[in-house]
């Protein structure tokens, strides 16, 4: 499924990204690497045996039509696609300029639906492909401080579940992962009210799952077949399961947790690094 294949993987450099492009690697794929930086994602490139630094940024939506026939060129198809590249958020909504929202909505969500748009129709003319999204717990239920970052990860998702839909038969597997803390730069790279980096991590996530743990358990859902992956545990995994099954109860929950103090903690544990 992955040996001589070729796979591209959007944010590349780090995180998750990185982690699935070793684990690919390893696996024998052929690999095309994007992102912004340029010299991260050579330093990723030169730790797989055979694999394509293409940085661009992905919100530079008249490229991509470029950037797909680079990709495809190089090795005369593209088998799977990884949408992963993304930034959070870590700001209440009643205090976030709306300039916040439209970054994080076209990073998240119009970015990745450009690819693919892009790429969509070369899958399906060459006998399918697969296309894996990286959503987030996040992406299932809205979460206090992070309703931007919500908006487009439950947006990535319904893309991709009619991706699926509609091209099921013609040989396109879509397969969504949903995270719940992955110890990456997410959190410090998020974006606050003002649309600032946030510049420091959060407990939750210096304590969460390892990458590389994460990009075998998204690698072992692929080869099953699984359609959707929920990659978190503890309350994080409860949080997606409550919103399917007992949304009223999540929703009371999520209250309950910010007239506890949700934010003012988080702005403590960013005040103590």
């Amino acid at each position: 499924m992955f040996e001589k294949k070729c796979w591209w993987i959007t944010g590349a450099s780090s995180g998750i990204g990185e982690a699935l492009a070793r684990a690919l690697a390893a696996r024998g794929a052929n690999l095309i690497l994007s992102g912004r930086n340029v010299a991260a994602l050579e330093a990723v490139a030169r730790s797989c045996k055979t694999a394509l630094p293409l940085p661009f940024e992905a919100t530079d939506f008249g490229v991509i039509e470029d950037i797909v026939e680079r990709a495809w060129s190089w090795k005369g198809r593209i088998d799977g696609l990884v949408n992963n590249a993304g930034i959070s958020q870590r700001s209440l909504a009643v205090e976030t300029a709306f300039s916040v929202y439209q970054k994080i909505i076209a990073v998240d969500l119009l970015a990745p639906i450009a690819l693919t748009q892009a790429l969509l129709p070369r899958m399906v003319q060459a006998g399918g492909g697969r296309i894996v999204a990286i959503s987030s717990v996040a992406g299932i239920a809205g979460v206090p401080l992070r309703s931007a970052y919500s908006a487009a990860k439950h947006g990535l998702i319904g893309y991709h579940d009619s991706v699926r839909a509609e091209n099921e038969h013609l040989g396109i597997k879509v397969h969504v992962v949903a995270p719940g803390s992955i110890r990456t730069n997410v959190s410090k790279n998020a974006l606050t009210a003002d649309g600032s980096a946030r510049g420091v991590s959060d407990t939750t996530i210096d304590n969460g799952m390892a990458p590389a743990e994460s990009a075998q358990a998204i690698l072992a859902a692929i080869e099953a077949g699984k359609r959707e992956l929920v990659l978190a545990t503890g309350m994080e995994h409860e949080i997606a399961v409550l919103r399917r099954h007992d949304p009223e109860a999540l929703f009371d929950r999520m209250s309950a947790l910010v007239r506890a103090g949700y934010a003012q903690q988080m702005a403590t544990d960013s005040g103590k690094r």
